[in-house]
């Protein structure tokens, strides 16, 4: 049915915005936190409020220009190369599918509305998984634009088929969809795929099962089958991502069925005569939602962020509550158990091997600081990170800054990314969050592992020393993987965590070879800059270097070889690459 395609497929388009739009407000708009929080916070507000304005105008217009524009910006989006024009073509596209939903809340049926909604969250984080994770938008060539194309057609054509209907959705419906597009960012994505020695791809064939029973869900269900089953899911579901920092792969199927069957009983209300006022609300609430929850790692707010998403999915909840309807509620137990045990079968794990020993006495390190893995122009360059890598035959990558699943910027596991790409495995070390923090990849032997959080004082964004020992040549190699946020303060604590020699310490400090907190580590620890021998090679910004704040340091034990700090465009710092020799 081609209203059912419409706000299936626009609902597709405006997630695809979404996407792009925030991580370009970050690394375009907020150059990385140089700009204030509060500016960058009234920039990205302005494209949720102006859609206000639709209250103002016919909602064909809304409808039909909305979605006019939501096509037309995600075919530009595919052109652009970064910069600003990403930056206002995502943002004005945004605007524009919230215009285009508005229309559809006045003029769109509930019978059509109730399937859409589920079927479009459902099928935009299904494509984001099936795909790698990576959005066709991050991607070049001809064969991205072929899909892009077909949907933009599909959907401007399915548009034209709508006609104005005297029994819209309920507007519980249209307000739940803000919330819930958040919380399916944040949790039906590759953070909850993420496994100890595993990688999202391990489960991606039971995730996407998992989507496509919450699509037969969103098409077969009828208004007594959730009964209260529905908003009870919802609330465990967030309750368990509240106290965990993220869902588990077990606990997926509890989040997603609590999600769709909400929004699905949400539509099952009566008409909806402000339904179009109830969107727009909703997507305030979205917004102010996404700000706050990620604002916590730049600024104090006073209270623990993961109270964000558990309040949004209480209103979420609150918007499935119906009498009970205890006879219907036993087909719903059955499909939640039957897509809860395709999680019961044995599932492939990996990224952890026991690494290949080398009969040489030299290894060859990268230290990089990838900013998520956006570039200079604000494009997500993942694969160009490691293909660049690749050329320099790495034997130790340490990698900082490495998000695996912010939805802030995207929804991508950088880190699965990367070492698939490399062919390495991988030690992951959570420091803001369990999904953002520092990385080491490796293929050589690894006889242990560990991470201890690094204090901080008043500053919110934490701070981790990741240690590892590898082998080299049959000696035992100490490395420590960091990424100072307080240096002055978490310097002094490097010195307990730093292995005995031959050991190196290595990663995004933020101080240059002239603080005294930098003199101070070396006297400490006993370690030697070789870079200074090598030119003394600034390394940030990426596109201007005026100030080495990136490093690698020896002890006694090792010796440079050679270095270099190699001019990519992949990041807003430069890496150092650097040869080393044992004994």
């Amino acid at each position: 049915m081609r209203p059912v395609a419409a706000v299936t497929l626009g609902l597709l388009l405006f997630m695809d915005a979404v996407r792009v739009l925030f991580p370009s407000l970050i690394t375009i708009y907020g150059q990385a936190g140089d700009t204030p929080p509060e500016q960058l916070g009234l920039f990205a507000a302005l494209w949720f409020v102006l859609p206000l304005s639709a209250l103002l105008i016919p909602a064909r217009w809304a409808l039909i220009g909305g979605a006019g524009v939501l096509a037309i910006g995600r075919l530009l989006l595919q052109a652009t190369d970064g910069g600003f024009p990403q930056l206002y073509v995502s943002a004005v596209s945004v605007t524009a599918g919230i215009f285009f939903l508005y229309g559809a809340a006045k003029l769109v049926a509930g019978s059509h509305i109730r399937p859409a909604l589920p079927l479009g969250l459902a099928l935009s984080q299904a494509l984001h998984l099936s795909i790698g994770h990576m959005d066709l938008v991050w991607r070049d060539g001809l064969l991205p634009w072929i899909p892009t194309v077909l949907v933009a057609v599909a959907f401007a054509w399915a548009v034209l088929g709508v006609t104005e209907t005297t029994e819209p959705a309920s507007g519980r419906l249209w307000f739940a969809l803000g919330p819930a597009i958040l919380l399916a960012g944040m949790y039906l994505g590759p953070s909850a795929l993420i496994g100890e020695g595993g990688t999202p791809g391990d489960r991606l064939w039971p995730t996407l099962a998992l989507l496509a029973a919450l699509i037969v869900l969103a098409l077969a269900g009828t208004a007594g089958h959730p009964a209260q089953l529905a908003p009870i899911l919802m609330v465990v579901g967030v309750w368990i991502a509240h106290d965990e920092g993220h869902l588990q792969v077990a606990t997926l199927p509890v989040f997603a069925l609590g999600l769709g069957w909400c929004l699905r009983v949400a539509g099952d209300g009566p008409a909806g005569r402000r339904a179009g006022g109830a969107l727009l609300g909703g997507m305030i609430v979205f917004f102010v939602g996404t700000f706050v929850y990620y604002a916590a790692y730049d600024m104090v707010l006073g209270f623990d962020n993961a109270y964000v998403p558990l309040a949004l999915g209480l209103v979420v909840a609150a918007t499935a509550v119906r009498l009970p309807d205890l006879p219907n509620i036993l087909p719903a137990v059955a499909a939640a158990l039957a897509v809860a045990a395709l999680w019961a079968f044995p599932q492939p794990r990996g990224t952890e091997g026991p690494g290949q020993a080398v009969d040489r006495d030299e290894f060859t390190l990268i230290a990089y600081n990838i900013r998520m893995g956006f570039g200079t122009s604000g494009t997500l360059d993942l694969d160009d990170i490691a293909d660049w890598a690749a050329s320099r035959k790495p034997d130790v990558v340490l990698l900082s800054e490495v998000d695996r699943g912010w939805f802030l910027n995207g929804g991508h596991d950088d880190l699965d990314r990367i070492a698939t790409r490399l062919g390495m495995h991988y030690r992951f070390a959570p420091a803001a969050d369990e999904l953002w923090g520092d990385a080491v990849l490796t293929n050589l032997p690894v006889r242990g592992a560990q991470s201890m959080p690094l204090v901080t004082e008043g500053y919110p964004t934490g701070a981790q020393a990741q240690t590892v020992v590898v082998e080299v040549g049959g000696r035992q190699v100490g490395i420590v993987n960091t990424h100072l946020q307080e240096p002055e303060l978490q310097s002094a604590a490097l010195r307990s965590v730093t292995p005995r020699p031959p050991a190196l310490l290595a990663g995004d400090l933020n101080l240059t070879p002239d603080d005294p907190a930098f003199q101070r580590l070396l006297t400490d620890i006993g370690l030697t800059d070789p870079l200074k021998n090598f030119g003394d090679p600034p390394t940030s910004p990426a596109d201007g270097p005026v100030k080495r704040i990136d490093h690698i340091l020896l002890t006694e034990g090792l010796t440079a070889v050679s270095a270099e700090v190699p001019k990519v465009p992949f990041s807003d710092h430069l890496p150092v690459v650097m040869r080393i020799r044992v004994g």
